[in-house]
């Protein structure tokens, strides 16, 4: 008994959410520095230890809600209802299409942002292709 291409889907998501989760839990510094360059790693960390603290404390809470999604992923793979994976594809779809919207209407004024946003976005988008695949695929199967 193989795997379906929803359960498949399900699970890569399920890898990206929990192994970024854990990665901003624990190395947000060199995450920062890694993406946005050292002098905006350095803003994005703030300047006084209060609020480091905070925002340590946020990215922390952050990456746990990443796992978790992640861990909620891993267990939804193994439902067997094509209904609701229809439903639950297309949720995720509005969810991925709503974070590129807010990515590109507020991120993007966000200067230590400025290069960030629209690689953010491509994956956002792609993400959500991932779940438009496998709507249509299921469409296909039905009516073919």
């Amino acid at each position: 008994m193989g795997l379906s291409l929803f359960s498949v889907i399900c699970l890569l998501h399920s890898l990206i959410a929990v192994s970024t989760g854990a990665l901003m839990m624990f190395y947000m510094k060199e995450i920062y520095t890694l993406s946005h360059g050292t002098e905006a790693a350095a803003k994005l960390l703030g300047s006084t230890p209060h609020d480091q603290l905070l925002i340590r404390t946020s990215d922390s809470f952050s990456g746990l809600l990443l796992c978790a999604i992640g861990f909620l992923l891993f267990m939804v793979a193994f439902v067997r209802d094509r209904d609701f994976h229809v439903f639950f594809a297309k949720g995720c779809v509005a969810l991925h299409v709503s974070m590129a919207i807010w990515r590109f209407n507020f991120e993007r004024r966000v200067e230590d942002f400025a290069w960030d946003w629209l690689r953010q976005i491509v994956g956002d988008i792609l993400l959500a292709l991932s779940w438009v695949f496998f709507l249509v695929y299921s469409w296909k199967v039905k009516y073919d």
